[in-house]
């Protein structure tokens, strides 16, 4: 069997069984920092987890897909570690920007909506004050 076969399933089987595995782990653990991040609302919590999911999937499994080609011949099992070496940890690079770049955008929903909720007045006005106007001081007083 031909080297560079052998590299591309080793590749593949390491890099979707990763991508699996982070959407899993972050699909699980994400959706209590999105029901803090959309206050509670349990069920836009699951849809937005679950589109963050496809999503994550589309864009690493056609990124796996993408960077699957071999420039070179690879004709002995040391090059066959080298190379999936190299795709691997590309791979996991992207898996770790995307992740980061998910927490930056919802921990900016989540400020955001804390400023929001910390405007509001804890106990609603009870009525109104007309403004006075400043007393100006008396000459020789």
């Amino acid at each position: 069997m031909d080297l560079t076969v052998v590299a591309y399933v080793i590749y593949l089987l390491v890099s979707v069984g990763l991508t699996v595995w982070v959407a899993r782990t972050l699909s699980k653990n994400g959706r209590i920092f999105l029901s803090d991040v959309l206050q509670g609302n349990e069920k836009l919590a699951d849809a937005v987890n679950h589109l963050l999911v496809v999503g994550f999937y589309l864009v690493n499994l056609g990124f796996v897909a993408l960077y699957l080609n071999e420039d070179g011949a690879i004709t002995s099992p040391r090059e066959v570690f080298e190379a999936v070496s190299t795709k691997l940890g590309v791979v996991l690079l992207v898996l770790g920007a995307l992740h980061l770049g998910n927490v930056f955008v919802l921990n900016k929903f989540r400020r955001r909506g804390v400023m929001e909720r910390e405007q509001l007045p804890p106990v609603a006005p009870q009525g109104w004050v007309a403004p006075t106007m400043p007393v100006a001081p008396q000459a020789g007083a």
